[in-house]
């Protein structure tokens, strides 16, 4: 499954959409207008690795998104961009995955990384607008593939979509 998660204002991620249901007919796409939900930060409380396991104790919208993260093959954040980077509404949603580890830690490569919570973890995309530094986010979605077990599928600029949903 391919899970889009959309946070920009302007509802981009039914762009990707659109171009996606045009050229995968068979591939199981959902799209989340995570625009539209109520998801706070972390509090960084760590319950979700000591008191109740894999799960958050921050009662929002989360929950349900998280769900659906933990079972897809792909994620796509599409997001607009301030200063370069994700908006804090995107952010918010990579910050509060910690659910899906645990405290344990062990060595991959040379690199100590916590020991994922699930077998199944998704590859990871960007796709953004705005004043986006690719390098910079390319970098960090590498980043996020490494620290949740994942493959980076890379960051792709809004115009270049056409690149983008060649990975997926």
């Amino acid at each position: 499954m391919i899970l889009l998660i959309d946070t920009t204002k302007e509802g981009l991620g039914e762009r990707v959409l659109k171009r996606l249901d045009s050229e995968n007919e068979n591939s199981s796409i959902v799209y989340v207008d995570a625009s539209r939900l109520n998801i706070s930060h972390c509090l960084g409380c760590n319950y979700c690795w000591l008191k109740t396991p894999g799960e958050c104790v921050v009662k929002d919208d989360y929950e349900p998104l998280l769900k659906k993260i933990s079972k897809a093959d792909q994620v796509w954040l599409v997001s607009d961009t301030k200063f370069g980077f994700v908006t804090y509404a995107t952010k918010n949603i990579v910050d509060r995955l910690m659910p899906l580890f645990t405290m344990n830690l062990h060595m991959v490569g040379k690199q100590m990384r916590h020991i994922t919570r699930y077998k199944k973890n998704p590859d990871w995309g960007v796709i953004f607008s705005g004043d986006g530094d690719k390098e910079y986010l390319d970098r960090w979605c590498e980043r996020l593939a490494i620290n949740f077990a994942g493959k980076s599928l890379g960051a792709y600029d809004i115009s270049n979509l056409e690149e983008a949903t060649k990975c997926m």
